[in-house]
């Protein structure tokens, strides 16, 4: 499972934060951060889910207002707008 993460969409509500440790509030640019992830196009993160945290990880796609994180099975059908 992968997890994208669009940074130029994020409206810092922190709502990821609160559901998966992976995100961490940035308040310098007052958005969240996807930890441990790479830059996959310009302003998109993305990382694996680790196993055992793909409950989280739906979480906080489903709690972001703005649909900043997707969510991907290992196929590359998404999951999770």
């Amino acid at each position: 499972m992968k997890v994208e993460f669009d940074e130029e969409v994020c409206i810092g509500m922190y709502q990821c934060v609160a559901e998966w440790d992976a995100f961490e509030k940035d308040t310098s640019k007052g958005k969240a951060i996807l930890n441990d992830s790479e830059e996959v196009e310009d302003g998109v993160f993305a990382r694996e889910v680790p196993e055992g945290s793909e409950l989280d990880a739906k979480f906080a796609a489903r709690t972001c207002p703005v649909d900043a994180i997707r969510i991907y099975d290992d196929d590359g059908e998404q999951l999770i707008p």
